[in-house]
Formats: structure tokens, C-alpha cells, sequence
């Protein structure tokens, strides 16, 4: 049976470039980029190419780019280390009901060591309304952190309007970007963002490297203490070979990215189409319109999330209840009962499909073939 992964948002696999790149590296250049010998030289080269390459994919200066281990470390390393830098100018922090957990597990960590957050709620199609950021906003607001796309929904924040918002406020603005970077245009002096956090498994690069932004006069602690390495901000020996891998990630995505979008977006109104011809029922959850290209959440009457996991997966289709760092829970999407509450049926019938580079059209009309397939048993 062949196998159809509808989980990108989830993971995304590597790039066979990325994965050349990455051999070829690994087999030639094993130097510390610390040391002042040619290996050393070597190997801080190809790390000054990819951060050059990573900056100037968001519009920052090199110096701003710290490499990390992923997109969890990134949104950590922004909010613990913007509280601990500017706790004594206040300790509210402002974020959302639909972060990620990399977010709101470390705000409700940051609750414990004595901040306040204020976490924002959101309308039926999962955006923040930017009355109630500016309600919330006070004197004492240190850090603002709204994600940029959702990576259960796509739905797409209103960012440069929040940038405008905090343009006059001393608060500091981070947007997790991880599900966003590589498919929508982000420009950091344009939306006024100080801090972004990136991964690169995200866009067909390894996992377990990522970054993050941080603008030029803003204040980040220091999560890891050790050596000196990324000006003294991240402790630590790099991964040289991962941050090749992503190095060249970058490159594709920024080449294909118009290519992309387009195709994305063509997948998922060939879905919805071919869902409609079936004459099943189904809701989006979300924007169609504006909403990350690559993912599309349907609700299912009458079905059961794990249920209809279990008719996809046996019939060969991967894809998703929402994100993939709550897999094997059987809690409801917080993204989805901060969008409809908690006593809404999508919250136990929404399914995540979510598209990448390896994604064929064959495969999105099979992929709806048996999503109606499994929706008829389930409803019968």
C-alpha cells in the first residue's frame, strides 16, 4: 500500500539537497568553530555563510541571528530571557490563548516565578483582536508574544498591525514564526518584530537546530553558560553540520516559495472540492484566505477524531489531529476550544492536513477519496 503523508506541519522531510549538503560536510569538515586553526576556519565559515543567508531571509543584520536547537529553545530562550532582562521595568507578559506549548508552558512557568500574563482570546476563525491587545496593554508590559501563523489552523495574526501597536510602547515583540518561516514573506523592520523564533524540520531541514531573531539593542539572558560562542548568548559547540542543513533549507525555500504557496493553496481547494463532490459535511476551521497555504483544518460532523485517525492511517493517509507535540493525548485542541469553547463538537472532529514539497495531486485526490470513505462509515 502506498503511503501518503499529509503531516508537514507536524515535520517535514529532509531535502535530499539538505541531506547531500549535509554528507558532504560532515565528511570533510569536523574543526570547532572556536578554534583559530584552518579546521576551526573551516568549519566557522560555513556557520558565517548560513547566518549571513538566515538574516537577510528576514530582513535582520547577522549579529541578530542566535543558532539554537529548534523552535522550542527559540520561544524559551525569547521569553525567559527578555523577563529576566527587563523584570525591572515590570513583570506583565501578553500572549495568546492559541500559542504553541514551547509558549505557554513557559508563560505559566514565568506565572510561577512571579510575572503576570495576560493571555489573549480569540474569535471563531482563531485571530486576536488588536482592541483587545491595546486593553491589555500597560505600563508595566515587558513582552508581547503573538505567534505568526497557527500551526494547527494556519490561521495568520495580524502582525504589522501589532508592530504598529508597540512601536510607542517600551514592550519588546516576539512572533513564533516556526510554521510561518519558509512560506509567507517576513520582513522584522517592516512588522517591528524584536524577536522570532524559526525551526528548520519545519521547512525540509534537520531537526534539532533553529533560531532565533534578536534585534540588535534588545536584552536576551543567556539560558546555557559554558563558552562564548554566539556572542556569549548560547553556550555551547555548534552544530555545524545541522546549520549546513539549514543553511541550504533556507536557500530552497526562499527559491521555491512563490511556487509553493501557489501549489499549497491549489491542494486545498482541490480537497474542499473533491469533499463537496463526495457530498460529505464538512466546516473549515479558520481562514481560507488568510491562513499559512499549507494547512487546512475540516471539522466532520458526526465523526470522532481518533477514529477517523485510525480509518486514515489504515487506508495509508497520514495526517493530524493538530500539533504534534501533544501526540498520544486525548485533550481537545486548546487552539480549537479557545476558537469555538470547550463544549463545541469540532473541538473532538476537526482533522489537520497539512502539505509539503513531496505532495502530489494524485495524492490529495486519493487522500479526499478516503477521507469521504472514512466520513460515510463513521456517520452511517
Amino acid at each position: 500500500m502506498d503511503r501518503i503523508y499529509l503531516d508537514h506541519a507536524a515535520t517535514s522531510p529532509m531535502h535530499p539537497q539538505v541531506i547531500e549538503k549535509m554528507l558532504e560536510v560532515m565528511n570533510t569538515t569536523f574543526g570547532n568553530p572556536s578554534s583559530i586553526h584552518s579546521f576551526g576556519r573551516e568549519a566557522r565559515h560555513y556557520i558565517d555563510l548560513a547566518r549571513a543567508a538566515m538574516a537577510d531571509s528576514i530582513g535582520a543584520k547577522e549579529n541578530e541571528i542566535i543558532f539554537t536547537s529548534g523552535g522550542t529553545e527559540a520561544d524559551n530562550m525569547a521569553l525567559f530571557g527578555v523577563a529576566e532582562s527587563y523584570q525591572q521595568n515590570g513583570k506583565h507578559i501578553i500572549t495568546t490563548q492559541i500559542e504553541h506549548h514551547a509558549v505557554l508552558h513557559a508563560c505559566e512557568k514565568l506565572e510561577k516565578m512571579g510575572f503576570e500574563v495576560t493571555y489573549l482570546p480569540v474569535d471563531v476563525t482563531g485571530r486576536i483582536s488588536i482592541q483587545d491587545l491595546q486593553a491589555a496593554l500597560r505600563d508595566d508590559t515587558i513582552l508581547v508574544s503573538v505567534m505568526y501563523g497557527n500551526n494547527e489552523v494556519g490561521t495568520i495574526q495580524p502582525i504589522k498591525e501589532i508592530g504598529q501597536l508597540l512601536k510607542d510602547h517600551p514592550a519588546k515583540f516576539h512572533t513564533d514564526a516556526v510554521q510561518a518561516y519558509g512560506v509567507e514573506k517576513i520582513d522584522v523592520n517592516e512588522c517591528m518584530i524584536d524577536l522570532l523564533s524559526v525551526s528548520a524540520h519545519k521547512i525540509n531541514g534537520p531537526k534539532g537546530i533553529g533560531f532565533l531573531y534578536v534585534r540588535s539593542d534588545v536584552k536576551v539572558a543567556p539560558r546555557f553558560f559554558g563558552g562564548e560562542q554566539e556572542r556569549k548568548r548560547r553556550a555551547g559547540t555548534e552544530n555545524v553540520a545541522s546549520i549546513v542543513g539549514f543553511h541550504e533549507a533556507v536557500q530552497i525555500a526562499a527559491k521555491e516559495m512563490e511556487s509553493k504557496r501557489q501549489k499549497f493553496i491549489s491542494y486545498k481547494e482541490l480537497l474542499i472540492k473533491t469533499l463537496k463532490e463526495q457530498d460529505i459535511e464538512f466546516y473549515v476551521n479558520g481562514f481560507l484566505e488568510n491562513s499559512l497555504p499549507h494547512v487546512l483544518n475540516l471539522s466532520f460532523p458526526g465523526t470522532n477524531v481518533e477514529a477517523m485517525l485510525v480509518n486514515l492511517d489504515l487506508a495509508g493517509i497520514a495526517v493530524s489531529s493538530g500539533s504534534a507535540c501533544t501526540a498520544g493525548s486525548i485533550e481537545p485542541s486548546h487552539v480549537l476550544v479557545a476558537m469555538f469553547g470547550k463544549d463545541s463538537d469540532k473541538i473532538t472532529n476537526s482533522i489537520r492536513f497539512s502539505f509539503g514539497f513531496t505532495t502530489t495531486t494524485e495524492e490529495i485526490l486519493k487522500a479526499a477519496a478516503e477521507t469521504a470513505k472514512a466520513v460515510q462509515r463513521l456517520t452511517k
